[in-house]
């Protein structure tokens, strides 16, 4: 690639590349909770997929759409704009579904199918912090263009979660590092490490607080304006404890299943590739238990790139220790 091509490039360009490469689809593949609930909902559920059109959304290696021809479905729609559909249609011939799938490769908004309606929408779009590089987007527009007025989404239905952890000592490590860098201090720095959330498996032991859903999503029917939101949340402390950081993870719900299906990122569930995401305060809230922590969260894609997120906490805790309102600002990059 020469250095014309690589100025030309958007950071649209490298996410789409880096989809591309095996080793992201690896990952995923191997996150049992992700790739076995979606082959239990699909899979225990042949009677709505059997003889039906289905659209695969961001399909990559094609493993959702192998699950839905499996099921019985009439035919499968994959659609996906990394050069890993070329191997997916390596894979699906591998397998003997080529009869079955139809790989088709472009943006959703301007693609041609070979079916102008379907019965099920199926995609896995999900981000860390649920929205953060996330396709959402792009499903509601497949939703809005294809799928008929009693179709299915799968998954259907997305909440997203808030808490507070203690967690001084890797704040200590990543944070308050930069108080001190060989007898310099370097709080340039520190401000931005304050300001990139931390993408990491949380112990569910440093969990602080009660938790709370802040953002309820029904994919069904959800517009893109809605994603762009602004809500109030009230945690409650477990014990007498300190507060670092707040933690926010989200469920996940096929419940148009017969048997619904569901899965959790939290730290109290099997492990995930989306792992929790941190939020660290720019002070330490010392916290009695019962004590009520009042905030507002408020997400927004940026401006400049909309697959990336900015994000506001503001945050207050009125007790006999402290009377704290501060507001912390995040941005997802």
């Amino acid at each position: 690639m020469d250095d014309q091509t690589i100025d030309k490039q958007t950071s649209k360009d490298y996410y789409f590349d880096s989809y591309a490469h095996h080793g992201i689809h690896e990952e995923m593949l191997k996150d049992k909770v992700r790739t076995l609930s979606y082959r239990d909902a699909i899979l225990n559920n042949s009677h709505l997929f059997k003889d039906k059109i289905v659209l695969d959304v961001g399909c990559g290696t094609g493993i959702l759409s192998m699950f839905a021809a499996k099921a019985g479905a009439k035919h499968v729609m994959g659609v996906d704009m990394s050069n890993i559909i070329n191997k997916a249609q390596l894979i699906i011939e591998e397998n003997g579904l080529a009869d079955k799938i139809t790989l088709v490769k472009g943006k959703m908004e301007e693609v041609v199918l070979p079916y102008t309606e379907v019965d099920i929408i199926i995609s896995e779009w999900m981000g860390y912090f649920l929205l953060y590089e996330s396709m959402l987007d792009t499903v509601l527009v497949a939703r809005d263009k294809y799928l008929k007025p009693d179709g299915l989404m799968f998954p259907d239905k997305a909440s997203m979660i808030i808490a507070g952890i203690e967690d001084g000592s890797y704040k200590d490590e990543k944070i308050s590092f930069w108080d001190d860098v060989y007898g310099f201090k370097m709080s340039c720095i520190k401000e931005i490490a304050l300001n990139e959330p931390l993408v990491d498996v949380v112990n569910g032991n440093a969990i602080a607080t009660s938790a709370m859903s802040f953002k309820e999503i029904d994919i069904k029917t959800v517009k893109k304006e809605d994603l762009t939101f602004s809500t109030d949340f009230k945690i409650t402390a477990l014990n007498d404890d300190y507060v670092h950081a707040f933690i926010s993870w989200f469920d996940i719900w096929f419940s148009c299943c017969h048997k619904p299906i569901f899965f959790s990122t939290g730290p109290k569930s099997e492990y995930t590739h989306w792992k929790q995401t941190v939020f660290y305060t720019k002070s330490t809230l010392t916290v009695n238990k019962g004590d009520s922590i009042n905030g507002k969260l408020t997400c927004s894609p940026n401006k400049e790139n909309p697959r990336d997120l900015d994000i506001t906490i503001d945050y207050s805790l009125e007790n006999k220790n402290q009377n704290i309102h501060e507001s912390c600002t995040y941005r997802m990059c």
